[in-house]
């Protein structure tokens, strides 16, 4: 089981000091990813479905990514998630790629297709096509990174005769579709090598799991996106018990919330989990 680390650019992480200590004891520590979380805008006063306050501090994940790379070597560096359908993609494509090249090849890109009206209203985005907006995105943005002679003609991007260099490290950047609908379900099987589940239980998790099977035999996936990895940010403390009890659903990584409000709580945090479940 993989071991990730989740609000790495969050909250009292969103101070760069105590973003690269805590990204350097998780590498140290033996957590093969830290994740960020993404909202341009929040509303206030905070309402449903809103996920926390509109004061939170929250880095832009680009900017983040890039920071821990200057300071780690080996952790895997994810967007957990980025919401696609309010970015430009061959601007973000950049953006990225950049993030791979100074992390010498180390980018997960996870991606989110958005749930708040008020962010997509302030950022003058319809929601009404953010999915199939996302698809294009996506599809654009490997497009750029991967074709000899990049060339895209969709309904929301269409380019030729351009090209952006440099290209990731990565043959190809792993992306990650997030999500809990049967939508979210068949994206991850066409388009991403990887879903992710946040804030899941087990039931929930299984939920999930199983619908990502039915989508799996309705829809085809292609070879070249391999066998489609499972991540799962969990709702309960991790356990040795836990991890084993995923594992066994078939999850391969566990994307963690850190507990407490200092990095003092968040490096204590990090190294208990480093202790009692990654190198117990």
């Amino acid at each position: 089981m993989k071991i990730g680390l989740f609000n790495i650019n969050m909250h009292c992480c969103a101070e760069p000091e105590a973003m690269g200590r805590v990204a350097v004891a998780a590498e140290q520590a033996g957590f093969d990813s830290v994740w960020t979380g993404e909202h341009v805008v929040l509303p206030e006063p905070q309402v449903p479905p809103s996920p926390v306050p509109a004061s939170t501090p929250m880095l832009d994940p680009a900017v983040a990514l890039s920071y821990i790379a200057a300071v780690t070597q080996r952790v895997q560096l994810g967007t957990g998630i980025i919401i696609l359908p309010q970015r430009n993609p061959l601007v973000l494509a950049k953006e990225l790629a950049s993030v791979d090249v100074v992390s010498n090849g180390r980018l997960i890109f996870g991606i989110g297709v958005g749930y708040l009206d008020k962010e997509f209203e302030a950022l003058g985005i319809t929601m009404d096509d953010r999915a199939n907006r996302s698809l294009e995105y996506m599809e654009a943005m490997r497009a750029i990174w991967e074709m000899d002679n990049p060339e895209y003609h969709g309904a929301y991007v269409d380019f030729a005769g351009v090209e952006a260099h440099p290209r990731p490290i990565q043959a190809r950047v792993p992306m990650v579709m997030g999500g809990h609908s049967a939508p979210a379900f068949r994206r991850s099987v066409t388009h991403s090598q990887g879903w992710y589940g946040f804030a899941l239980d087990q039931d929930g998790t299984r939920a999930c799991i199983d619908g990502l099977a039915k989508a799996g035999a309705r829809y085809e996936r292609p070879a070249d996106l391999g066998e489609l990895e499972i991540s799962v940010t969990p709702r309960k403390r991790c356990t040795p018990e836990l991890v084993e009890e995923f594992a066994e659903m078939g999850v391969d990584r566990l994307i963690l919330l850190p507990r407490g409000d200092t990095v003092d709580d968040w490096l204590a945090f990090v190294d208990d989990i480093g202790s009692t479940v990654i190198n117990a």
